[in-house]
Parts: C-alpha cells; structure tokens; sequence
C-alpha cells in the first residue's frame, strides 16, 4: 500500500494485486469505503480512481485531521483474504489562532501578551522585540510577560509559530508605552535689534507633548504682533521677526502631557553689532600703525634714532676742544 499526501488537497492510497484477486475492498478502521466497484460510505470527498488488474486506488479530497488513521486494503485470492495497512498521518500547517491586540500602556505597569497557534506536528511558539537595540528572543512560549515595563522596551512584538510542515506564521503587536515629557534640548540665542530670533524647545513624550511659552509669568498667546509659535509633535519653536528691546529676557517653554509636564528656561539675550563708525576707526587705525612684520622699517622710528644720535654726540664734540685749547 503507498500513500501521496497533501494537506489541503488529496492523499492517494493505492494498493498493488495481480491476477489471482479476485475481490478488493478499501476500509477505514471498520468503515468500508468501496467494495470493488462499489462505493459504500457517503462522503462525496472519497472516490474511486482505478480498479485494474494490477492497481486498486481511492482518493480523499481535501484532507482533513478527522482523516487521520488506519486504513486497510483487503484482498480476496483463492478464496483466502489478505490485508494491508496503513496509517495516515495529517500534517497541518501552523496557524495563529489567537493573538493579543495593540496596547497602550503606562510606563512601569506589567504587560502579558498571548499568542496561541494549532498544527501538526504542535508549533513551535516564539516572541522577538522588533527593535534594533533587541537581541535574540524575549520568549520562546506562548505568552510574554514583561514586569515594570520601560519606553525602551515599546514597539512591534512579533509572533513565530513554526513546525517544519510549511514556512512559519508570522503576526505582530504593537506595544505603545505612555510616559511623561521630558526636555531633552532648549537653546537660547542672542539676537541684535532688528532681527530675527528663534528660540527652540525639543521635548519627548507619549502621548506627544503639548507646549505653551511664558515671559514673566506671562503665557505668550499665539498670533501676536511680530511673535509666531511652531509647534510640531516633539518641537516647539517661538519666532521673533524683529526683536526690539522689550524683547529680551528670560522666557519659559511647558511641555505637558495626560502624564504630567515638564519647564525650561530659555534666554534670548542682546548681541551688538558692529556700527559703520566702529568699523571705519578700525579701518583708520589700521591704517596709521606701522607693520612689524620681519624686516620691516619704520621711518618714524629711524629720524627718531638719528635725532638721538646727534644729540649724544654733541657734549663729546664740546669736551674735545676744551683739552686741545
């Protein structure tokens, strides 16, 4: 007796006879399925594919498990019967079945996530954290429990079953950690009058930050005349297109989230700019110093020195004339 199986389509079982049989029959356990030619149980998935001389073959259509079992090709030669048989073994690919849905969840609480999958032989279950920082498996069992969870641990959690029969099954869960904001960049700048300013707030946070500005206490409402405030889901900017005196000074930049809120304080400062007279004294000056570099001459500093000479000459000149006379 052979057997070709196919999950999700057929098994073949044939049986090999001669001449000298004179009757055959096909079982499962003790359910006649055909008896020669004729056809004895009602599943209409069951036909009868040859019956020949020197072959006597069914076929099961769409393979199920309940067709899991013994069959048995029954002969009849000279009026002594024989047997053979076979058991059919069903494999069936793995299938996710149940598997727990996206969650939100604070920082620090527990988390279990469950993932049950069927097949034949019984699949393998495994979870991996899809994360770059993420080695290896975090479970290789059907639930994963994480205690005290942390916002590193957050993102995609996927699901393996396998059992060798067909490629593994693969389903993911996306794990969202809550935490509250935190600021992790605030940049003050020092500006000139009658210029442009930026002063810039970088916070992280799940859900994503909410951000207000204070001056003294002050909230700055947006839409006022020369200040914009940008705001984006990790970035909040506030923009002065011409910053005046009254501008400067300390200023507040909130984030806050369900969670809780956090504060910095950010400086826009003054910042001097050259003038144009500044600028031609520097030009002037530069202009009436003298370079010493290697090898320069100065000409003021050689009159001078020749004048210094002369001068220490004269009371030798004096001094000579005296001892001759």
């Amino acid at each position: 007796v052979l057997i070709n199986t196919i999950w999700f389509f057929c098994v073949l079982l044939r049986c090999t006879i001669d001449n000298r049989v004179t009757r055959v029959a096909w079982l499962n356990r003790s359910t006649i399925l055909y008896a020669g030619n004729d056809k004895w149980c009602l599943d209409p998935r069951v036909v009868l594919l040859s019956n020949t001389q020197t072959q006597y073959s069914i076929e099961i259509q769409n393979v199920d498990v309940y067709d899991e079992g013994p069959y048995t090709c029954s002969v009849q030669t000279d009026n002594h019967p024989k047997t053979s048989r076979v058991h059919l073994i069903v494999q069936v690919s793995p299938k996710i079945v149940e598997i727990s849905s996206d969650i939100s969840i604070n920082e620090g609480n527990n988390i279990s996530l469950t993932c049950i999958a069927t097949g034949r032989p019984e699949p393998t279950v495994t979870w991996r954290h899809i994360s770059p920082k993420a080695v290896g498996f975090v479970s290789e069992d059907e639930y994963l429990e994480i205690q005290g969870i942390t916002r590193e641990q957050s993102g995609d959690y996927e699901c393996s079953a396998s059992n060798d029969v067909a490629a593994p099954v693969v389903r993911r869960v996306k794990v969202t950690v809550n935490y509250p904001p935190y600021i992790s960049e605030a940049k003050g700048t020092g500006v000139p009058v009658g210029q442009k300013g930026t002063l810039q707030c970088e916070a992280s946070a799940v859900p994503s930050a909410e951000f207000q500005w204070y001056k003294d206490d002050k909230r700055l409402i947006e839409g006022k005349k020369g200040v914009k405030v940008e705001n984006r889901p990790f970035l909040s900017k506030l923009i002065f297109f011409n910053v005046s005196e009254h501008d400067y000074g300390n200023y507040t930049c909130v984030a806050s989230n369900k969670l809780g809120h956090t504060n910095a304080s950010i400086m826009l400062f003054e910042l001097n700019e050259p003038t144009s007279s500044t600028l031609l004294q520097e030009v002037k000056t530069t202009a009436l110093t003298p370079w010493k570099g290697p090898g320069a001459v100065s000409e003021v500093s050689n009159g001078t020195s020749r004048r210094a000479g002369c001068i220490w000459l004269l009371p030798l000149l004096v001094l000579h004339l005296l001892l001759k006379f």
